[in-house]
């Protein structure tokens, strides 16, 4: 396997580079879930992410969770959204950019409990972790994993989590479900396997045993937990229904967020 890493525009360019492959089973697509949030963020898309590839599988997803700087003057989640209601866009939330997970999980989040922060794109996830340590802004949605150094430290605190169950390695944090929240684990940042469109049946059928067989090897599960990431296998309808479901629901989300479009 040759990793053919094509950056930019959030993954756009990428995408579009396998949407216009042959479909031979040689070109594939490892895709996060930005594929179904970053095409809803500009005016022209040269791929649709529900028609132009071909589901293979989806094959892990990691938790995210809500985390801030301890000087917020909020214990809790619930305390966290009684302060911004009553200080509507006076919080600052940082993401790692437009139209990322980070981002849009909160603008769904502040439309479905409703109340208003304001939101500070960085470019990149080390500079807004940066500044979430140093106060400039006050909470930000990130993966646990990448969080959990900072909050063992006491440098930041975490506050809900997504998931179905508490985690055996944040066995303090509620998820999400536990406040009332229900809508949250949509968000979850899942991986998966895309091919162009019109990849035979043959090919999908191969590719999904090849690589659920790799994931099952010990030593591939232990470094993708290590990496914070929990294997999750679908079948390729599952992952083509996960991708209409996305799509529609985060350029709803976008459009009712009103965010500007590039």
């Amino acid at each position: 396997v040759v990793v053919d890493n094509k950056p930019g525009a959030s993954g756009n360019i990428g995408a579009d580079a396998v949407a216009k492959a042959a479909p031979d089973g040689h070109t594939l697509l490892m895709a996060i879930n930005t594929i179904t949030m970053a095409p809803n963020m500009y005016k022209r898309v040269p791929f649709d992410p529900t028609t132009d590839f071909t589901p293979i599988m989806k094959m892990a997803v990691a938790n995210f969770a809500i985390v801030v700087n301890p000087q917020i003057g909020a214990q809790d989640l619930a305390g966290v959204i009684a302060l911004a209601k009553a200080k509507p866009g006076q919080i600052n939330f940082g993401s790692p950019g437009n139209g990322t997970p980070h981002h849009l999980a909160m603008e769904l989040m502040k439309q479905q409990l409703g109340f208003d922060m304001l939101h500070v794109p960085y470019k990149g996830i080390s500079n807004a972790t940066t500044d979430l340590i140093g106060g400039q802004v006050q909470l930000m949605f990130a993966s646990v994993h990448s969080m959990l150094p900072h909050v063992k430290s006491g440098r930041l605190r975490m506050l809900a989590a997504t998931g179905a169950a508490r985690s055996p390695i944040t066995p303090t944090v509620p998820v999400f479900k536990e406040l009332g929240i229900d809508f949250m684990d949509a968000v979850d940042s899942w991986y998966a396997l895309l091919a162009p469109a019109k990849t035979s049946g043959d090919l999908v059928k191969n590719l999904h045993r090849d690589v659920s067989a790799v994931l099952a090897l010990p030593e591939v599960r232990e470094q993708l937990t290590a990496q914070g990431l929990a294997i999750q296998i679908s079948s390729p309808e599952q992952l083509g229904e996960l991708v209409k479901a996305d799509y529609a629901r985060w350029r709803k989300t976008v459009a009712d967020a009103k965010i500007p479009i590039e």
